[in-house]
């Protein structure tokens, strides 16, 4: 066990000990981040913007109504911003003070999200980051990187992958990944 997983472990077990919180709210709050309001709800609302150009421009327009009109938000989605992977564009999301992520709709934001190194460096070098995940741009193609911050949190509509014109909506929203909703990670159609 490292040392933060210690030091979590007695900090639960002392919480748990006085009876200031339930052990099954401990197991509880992940799972319900993971199975509840994970990155499946993100994924249903890039499907839709990709079967409905009415809603993805709507979307892309007012991120925070759009996401609402399929019942999501809520908590870390009170202003969302939509933005758009195109052939000439891949946006990238960070945020540099601390980890301000789209909880409502990504779920847990992942550890190496809220790693000093991951705020400092995909500002300063996305490129170089973007290719340490495995994410191989052309170099013409622009990078921009979107900070997220307390009042105002980020979602990117990945590029939808080729030959998918046959997919349903639920089909195409099992493509998207939680990597590619923050933008360091592409999709493809499965083989």
């Amino acid at each position: 066990m490292s040392e933060l997983d210690a030091r979590v472990h007695d900090l639960e077990k002392a919480l748990v000990e006085k009876g200031a919180i339930d052990p099954h709210t401990i197991e509880q709050v992940p799972q319900h981040y993971e199975e509840d309001i994970g990155p499946q709800l993100g994924a249903k609302v890039v499907a839709r913007a990709w079967v409905d150009p009415e809603y993805k421009q709507r979307l892309l327009a007012e991120g925070t109504t759009a996401v609402a009109e399929l019942g999501f938000g809520g908590a870390q989605c009170d202003v969302l911003v939509a933005v758009e992977n195109t052939p000439q564009t891949h946006n990238v999301i960070v945020c540099t003070l601390c980890s301000c992520y789209p909880w409502g709709l990504l779920g847990l934001p992942p550890n190496w999200y809220k790693s000093p190194e991951y705020r400092s460096r995909v500002v300063r070098e996305p490129r170089a980051v973007l290719s340490e995940f495995g994410v191989q741009l052309p170099d013409d193609k622009e990078i921009r990187v979107w900070d997220s911050t307390a009042e105002m949190r980020y979602l990117v509509i990945p590029e939808r992958p080729p030959n998918t014109d046959d997919l349903t909506e639920e089909e195409l929203a099992a493509l998207v990944t939680r990597d590619s909703m923050i933008g360091v990670g592409l999709l493809q159609r499965p083989t």
